[in-house]
């Protein structure tokens, strides 16, 4: 894997944050809901207190109807509790009339003093089933009639979904006046890799393969160098770190020894995302990986078979995440949302293992921040763009 060069010391460092289970996806055994794990306040928000106490500088804060609690109800009320970790609210782009989202973003915004940054979603509602191409449309609006409202004075938009004329946006201006905070996103389709080059900071990616993943960064890549754009890539996984390789092994066993196919395949297809296209690649993993679920000697694929979504962990000694974590960002990625189970005791691990030894920051706003970089040849044949 070729190794794109760095052009700024900040560059060197990443972004490293960790993931709330709002949508009770918190276990000792895969599968086997336990009454302290299950998403609650008190729980989810201990979560928050002790990845900030470990030095993350980020928590994704997911969003779910079936399960859990309200997202940006909880991102406001981690406000008086911490005061360095920005939050990563997850939003299901049409769920809320798009002004009110930006109002709500902004006064959000404000309790947090600029900690708070932002995951676009595309999925269908409860009940609903709608075409890729329209979900896509309708979070494109919601995007750029939320840029207007924190960057104009008025907000006059035109759309298919969409169409609103002549609003003030006094009350939607973001603590963030460069701009508002970053827009994080994930996606395969090409409606989507067109929505996050043209108009979002942060591509996000499920674990697969490092070719595969660089295949993606140059996909969305080319996509936003057609809007004269640079994105940062960011990637979602879980992790099991402990002092020894074997030690994470077993721990990898114990965590799926209890768990009921059918009972994980009840898990998975509660998402509402349990069908879309990225959910696709992480089962196809687990169909390529060998005999104890590896698809790569660290990347564990397993945990997919209790959980939508992100479906992979690293799995190893200290040494060995860290150089897989070093691999990545040489690569270009310069984000990594991580979690593992139990989340409390697994964020201890990671913060008693990993963090001392990571050079970690937050990612700056695309207005005036340095260049990003552009993602890594995937067959490392020594060409750069």
């Amino acid at each position: 894997m070729s190794v794109v060069p760095v052009t700024s010391e900040d560059l060197k460092s990443a972004e490293v944050s960790w993931f709330a289970a709002l949508c009770s996806d918190d276990y000792r055994h895969l599968g086997v809901p336990e009454g302290g794990l299950r998403s609650s306040w008190e729980h989810c928000s201990d979560i928050v207190r002790t990845a900030e106490a470990r030095g993350f500088r980020n928590i994704l804060c997911p969003s779910s109807y079936q399960v859990g609690q309200d997202t940006l109800s909880f991102v406001a009320g981690c406000a008086p509790i911490t005061d360095k970790i920005n939050l990563l609210a997850a939003v299901r782009c049409g769920e809320m009339q798009p002004i009110m989202l930006a109002r709500t973003i902004a006064t959000l915004d404000h309790m947090l003093q600029g900690r708070l940054t932002v995951n676009i979603i595309s999925s269908d509602f409860p009940g609903e089933k709608a075409e890729s191409a329209y979900r896509y449309q309708r979070s494109r609006e919601v995007v750029e009639i939320l840029k207007q409202a924190w960057t104009q004075d008025e907000i006059n938009y035109t759309g298919e979904v969409y169409s609103l004329e002549g609003l003030p946006t006094a009350p939607a201006k973001p603590y963030q006046q460069n701009g508002g905070p970053l827009l994080y996103f994930g996606g395969y389709s090409p409606a989507a890799l067109e929505l996050c080059g043209q108009h979002c900071d942060v591509y996000l990616m499920w674990p697969e393969t490092k070719e595969d993943l660089a295949g993606r960064m140059k996909a969305v890549n080319a996509v936003a160098e057609n809007y004269n754009r640079t994105l940062d890539y960011g990637l979602r996984c879980h992790v099991i770190v402990r002092d020894t390789e074997a030690e994470a092994r077993d721990y990898a066993r114990e965590l799926v020894s209890k768990l009921d196919d059918e009972a994980g395949m009840a898990v998975r297809s509660r998402a509402l995302d349990s069908t879309s296209l990225g959910v696709s690649y992480q089962t196809k993993n687990r169909e390529l990986a060998d005999m104890e679920g590896f698809i790569e000697p660290h990347l564990w694929t397993g945990v997919g078979r209790a959980r939508s979504g992100c479906g992979a962990a690293l799995v190893g000694s200290a040494d060995q995440v860290l150089g897989e974590l070093e691999n990545y960002r040489k690569m270009g990625i310069r984000a990594f949302i991580l979690s593992g189970y139990p989340h409390i005791e697994e964020c201890e691990h990671v913060g008693r293992l990993v963090m001392p030894h990571l050079d970690t920051c937050s990612l700056p706003h695309e207005y005036g921040r340095v260049p990003a970089q552009t993602p890594a040849t995937p067959l490392g044949n020594g060409e750069r763009r």
